[in-house]
């Protein structure tokens, strides 16, 4: 299969070396430097910058190449990219994150707050911490982690935890070479529980990547990582 890679940082190069170990072959990489470069291929991956994913993901769309998208902070545009794929007949796959322990632990998440919902003596927040590379807070994981503590879509309502405000309290940190770690915590006067995520290296992101690029191909719609991973 080809691949063109929308975004060759990190995330991209450790898309490029796994994707290489499964037999594909990348036939394009799109960064800052060659953003109008014209590519084809049977699938796009996008890990770009967050003001780089709608032109990136617009330009595979206008070839019907399906994506797969895993970049965060720009999803204000989502629903219109959503519906240019429609228009385009092409096929589409976002995901706040590729990791297969992460989707898990998205499950989780969930589980556990139909259990704490009983108990209104908890009060939930959430903390994330990156790598200092990574420009957009809150984390797309921790914001589907804030979505899935909620039963009700209007009731899905977070905030930084240092800018106050309504909803769950995310607290987002900025460290050296972290790949991403995770806590939901459920604090009341008498004890706290509290689940994590923490990820070793980025190889899981980018082999969930690649098994998303995998399945969506001569895919057309819109699709989900539970839609590959079938939970």
């Amino acid at each position: 299969m080809e691949i063109a890679l929308l975004g060759y940082g990190r995330m991209g190069k450790a898309i490029e070396k796994i994707a290489i170990e499964r037999g594909h072959t990348i036939v394009a990489k799109i960064d800052k430097d060659n953003q109008n470069e014209l590519f084809d291929a049977d699938v796009a991956i996008n890990f770009s910058v967050p003001d780089a994913a709608f032109t990136n993901i617009s330009k595979a769309f206008d070839k019907q190449i399906p994506v797969v998208c895993g970049t965060t902070g720009w999803l204000d545009r989502l629903a219109e990219i959503e519906t240019l794929c429609k228009e385009k007949d092409s096929g589409f796959l976002y995901a706040s994150n590729f990791s297969l322990g992460v989707n898990l632990f998205f499950d989780l998440n969930k589980k556990l707050a139909q259990l704490m919902k009983q108990h209104d003596s908890y009060d939930v927040e959430i903390e994330e911490i990156h790598h200092t590379q990574k420009v957009d807070k809150p984390s797309g994981t921790a914001i589907t982690l804030a979505e899935g503590v909620y039963d009700e879509e209007s009731k899905k309502s977070w905030h930084l935890a240092e800018q106050g405000g309504e909803g769950i309290p995310i607290l987002s940190l900025r460290q050296d070479d972290v790949p991403g770690t995770h806590t939901v915590q459920y604090t009341s006067a008498i004890d706290d529980i509290s689940i994590t995520h923490t990820a070793h290296n980025r190889t899981g992101f980018a082999f969930g990547a690649v098994l998303a690029a995998e399945w969506i191909h001569n895919k057309k719609g819109i699709f989900s990582m539970q839609d590959v991973l079938g939970l």
